[in-house]
């Protein structure tokens, strides 16, 4: 388990990377941390292994309070927490097998038992073939599964990954996805996910923090975050990432307030089972409305389906404070994004 009890981190008088940061990470789920440029995603990470020492506060990591260990028991504590980067952080001076070799000829392992425990890392991450090959001759993803190797070399309880597929393109940051969702499910792995795509997340993550400002401003279940967003920077990731953003010349005419002449916007989320109820289709047959769709999209989450879309509905005011009933006593979630 990963714990942050009250963690700070100032880099100056007036430079708060990290601002009383409070979570919980179980062991063995894979946790996503998501923000934009400069909230302070690499900063949280590296204290989760102290590469980043907080100004203030606790990180327990396989429940070892590291602020306050000595050098030589943080060093051995650090064994058990691998980290990958978005550079891949591998020395072109050594070919695949030496380089995932590494951290255990400094640990001081046999030869024979490096060779060993390297071909099984290799085998793991799909690079048996590539063994001898030249770090410089590899593809991106492919030094990517090379530094995923190194990681495991220590037996690690926790994976730290740093914006990992950010230099990815999109089809290579799937198969590293899913390789580190196999890795989790095979070695049960609490596995730490930076990233500034709310996309990554949705693939493997079980939940996930958002970050603002050095600041925890949303934390959950990423089926929920999805579906009823409450922060602002957490509604502009999932937006952009189901692909519901809404047009700049619409967005003009909507007021936060009932105006006469105006009709509700709302955003309609299903999930689970209201995926496949006519609950639209009745709106328009029982209440005398028009469901005017401006955005919607479908999508998979941790293999359960949800829906989001945005609409408009059309009507007489008495009959869409009917149909606005209907949709609070069904089982989907309605927030009136305002009038247009």
């Amino acid at each position: 388990m990963i714990q942050l009890n009250q963690v700070c981190k100032q880099y100056a008088k007036n430079t708060v990377a990290l601002d009383n940061i409070n979570l919980t990470i179980n062991p063995g789920e894979i946790f996503g941390i998501i923000g934009r440029s400069g909230a302070g995603k690499s900063t949280l990470v590296r204290c989760m292994n102290l590469l980043e020492h907080p100004t203030a506060g606790q990180v327990i990591v396989n429940g070892n309070d590291l602020t306050v260990l000595s050098l030589a028991a943080l060093r051995q504590a650090r064994l058990k927490i691998g980290m990958i980067f978005q550079h891949f952080n591998l020395l072109s001076s050594r070919n695949v097998f030496r380089n995932v070799a590494l951290p255990l000829e400094l640990i001081g392992l046999s030869k024979k038992d490096i060779s060993a425990k390297v071909e099984h890392l290799l085998s793991l991450v799909g690079l048996n073939e590539y063994r001898d090959a030249n770090i410089q001759h590899l593809s991106g993803g492919q030094k990517q599964r090379v530094a995923i190797a190194r990681a495991l070399a220590s037996d690690p309880t926790v994976l730290l990954c740093d914006e990992a597929t950010s230099s990815l393109d999109p089809e290579t940051t799937k198969s590293i996805l899913s390789l580190l969702k196999e890795i989790n499910k095979r070695l049960g792995l609490t596995i730490v996910l930076i990233t500034h795509e709310m996309d990554v997340i949705k693939q493997i993550c079980d939940r996930v923090a958002v970050l603002d400002k050095g600041r925890i401003v949303e934390q959950g279940d990423v089926v929920d975050i999805f579906v009823e967003p409450k922060d602002q920077t957490t509604k502009r990731l999932t937006q952009k990432s189901l692909h519901i953003e809404l047009p700049e010349h619409f967005l003009k005419q909507v007021v936060s307030e009932p105006t006469s002449g105006k009709n509700p916007v709302l955003r309609l989320a299903f999930v689970g089972d209201a995926t496949s109820e006519p609950v639209l289709v009745n709106l328009v047959k029982q209440y005398n409305v028009v469901v005017n769709f401006l955005q919607a999209d479908f999508e998979y989450i941790k293999e359960c389906q949800i829906g989001i879309a945005i609409c408009q509905l059309i009507g007489e005011a008495a009959d869409i404070q009917r149909a606005l009933d209907y949709l609070g006593d069904s089982k989907v979630k309605v927030e009136v994004l305002g009038y247009a």
